[in-house]
């Protein structure tokens, strides 16, 4: 296999790898572990795109194996490190299900999948989202393809319980997404509350190491009075940089000097925004450049009065 070969499939081994894992530089590593592997192998396998699948299943299930044990002494909300999809080649391997992978994305759908085990997860990533064949999947799970079926039954319970819904029309999605950051930016309370659900949820994640909400904000009244003071606080410091995050319409939001702050990211249904999601976390923002300082930022910018 050339380098080229390998570079060509990469988008489908990230992509099965960050749905597995919920992070971004995890799933790099275990694409970068998949080449390792195939390079130290004397197989030679007579499907390509299936053997470095199955490659980077087991790599990630591993991974994910270790990382939940740090996930139960996560300080606060843990959410899915925030992945830019504007780049639908990259993000959605393959165009003819870019929709269903859209949705496969979503942080709301990965959090669903952190209530499988690694198996479930797995086997539910690689037949329900990517369409690999049982017999495939009972090779890189190591267990028969009945149990693979009956993992998948009750990976798709467990998912179908919880699935999120989202506004199908891409173009209203993202006017309404706009209008929500320019009020934000200003601090009108008014247009925000015009665009939030009445129990719009607003969900954080520090990791104990930025300034984040302690609980989730509910409600619309309570929401647009928290983004308004934090547009009214920061509006002039700050750049709000309007990206696909997920699937779904969010922002990349920006210091003065271009360094991350956080990313926000916007759950609509009904014509209404339902479910904000902040990661401000620097660990889970260095994929998208130089962290700025949020301790520093919020010492040196004072409360609006």
């Amino acid at each position: 296999m050339t380098a080229e070969e390998f570079e060509e499939l990469r988008p489908l081994l990230f992509s099965i790898a960050y749905r597995i894992l919920g992070s971004v530089s995890e799933s790099e590593d275990a694409v970068q572990e998949t080449w390792l592997r195939y390079h130290a192998s004397a197989t030679t396998p007579i499907s390509l795109k299936s053997f470095l699948a199955a490659v980077v299943t087991r790599v990630s299930i591993d991974i994910l194996r270790s990382a939940r044990v740090r996930r139960e002494t996560y300080v606060g909300q843990w959410l899915p490190e925030p992945l830019l999809t504007d780049d639908e080649a990259t993000a959605y391997p393959d165009p003819a299900h870019a929709a269903e992978l859209a949705d496969s994305v979503s942080m709301a759908a990965l959090l669903l999948l952190e209530r499988l085990t690694p198996e479930q997860r797995a086997v539910f990533v690689l037949h329900d989202v990517f369409a690999f064949p049982f017999g495939e999947i009972a090779e890189v799970i190591g267990k028969s393809e009945a149990a693979c079926r009956q993992l998948a039954s009750r990976a798709r319970r467990l998912v179908e319980d919880g699935r999120p819904r989202f506004d199908v029309d891409r173009r209203e999605r993202e006017e309404l997404a706009a209008r929500f950051f320019d009020a934000m930016t200003v601090g009108d309370v008014d247009a925000l509350q015009e665009l939030l659900a009445a129990d719009v949820e607003v969900y954080g994640d520090g990791g104990g190491k930025a300034p984040q909400w302690s609980r989730v904000v509910v409600g619309a009244d309570n929401v647009a009075r928290m983004f308004a003071g934090l547009g009214r606080r920061f509006g002039s410091a700050l750049q709000v940089q309007r990206h696909e995050v997920n699937g779904q319409p969010g922002a990349v939001v920006r210091d003065g000097a271009g360094l991350v702050v956080n990313v926000l990211v916007l759950d609509v249904l009904d014509g209404r925004i339902q479910v904000v999601r902040s990661v401000i976390n620097p660990d889970k923002l260095r994929h998208l450049g130089p962290v700025a300082d949020a301790w520093a930022l919020m010492r040196e910018t004072p409360p609006a009065r």
